[in-house]
């Protein structure tokens, strides 16, 4: 259903965070400034996510921001500006670049259908599908919209970037790990396994949002 309800997680997320960095080791999680340092250390770009924002070439170029559902507008947004952009400025979908990034409580967002139902990843979320939490991920498909072409999978088609914040997925992994009392990072690396195809993982989605407007994106806060 196009209208689910949602809430934020912001006291749950940031509470999560530091258990999550417990549970996984992840001393990334706490930031540089709080823990010592060896010293400099060489170029550790993530190679993966440098190649993906090499891919942002197009003559116009958007990043759309999303650390909330919002009711599924960033996967609505997106091609609601393909579309006027290609018919004021004559362009093709192929030659303007939009990027999405998915990050805190739209993360689940990223995940396929098996994870949503494994993880009850509706009740996590609060997304409701009719009167009951969503056991699907609600995005993949076209919304039920007069707009064809929404949705993950259809916008991955035509070109767009999918960005999925790996600090969100440690922390929100982390968090379902801890109730239904399973291994932190036996349920991240099944998330990670389970995204949808052509999804990048990315450093963390604030990261990926100022990399994407180097590259000349501008910004469109989608939740």
């Amino acid at each position: 259903m196009f209208d689910p309800k949602h809430s934020t997680h912001r006291r749950g997320f940031l509470s999560g965070i530091a258990a999550t960095a417990t549970a996984l080791g992840l001393g990334q999680l706490v930031p540089r400034g709080l823990t010592a340092q060896p010293g400099p250390r060489p170029n550790a770009a993530d190679p993966a996510y440098e190649a993906w924002l090499s891919k942002i070439t197009g003559k116009h170029k958007m990043v759309f921001d999303a650390p909330e559902p919002n009711d599924g507008m960033p996967v609505v947004w997106p091609r609601v500006w393909l579309d006027t952009t290609n018919a004021n400025y004559g362009t093709t979908d192929a030659q303007n670049s939009a990027v999405v990034i998915l990050r805190h409580g739209a993360i689940g967002f990223a995940l396929k259908d098996p994870m949503w139902a494994k993880y009850k990843l509706g009740e996590v979320f609060k997304i409701n599908e009719g009167s009951a939490p969503a056991t699907r991920n609600t995005w993949i498909k076209p919304l039920p919209l007069p707009l064809p072409g929404t949705g993950v999978e259809a916008l991955l088609a035509k070109g767009v970037l999918f960005g999925a914040c790996n600090i969100a997925l440690s922390v929100y992994s982390g968090m379902v790990a801890q109730k239904m009392g399973m291994d932190a990072a036996a349920v991240k690396a099944d998330w990670i396994a389970n995204l949808i195809s052509g999804v990048q993982v990315v450093p963390s989605g604030v990261l990926a949002v100022s990399g994407t407007q180097e590259k000349g994106c501008a910004y469109c806060f989608a939740g």
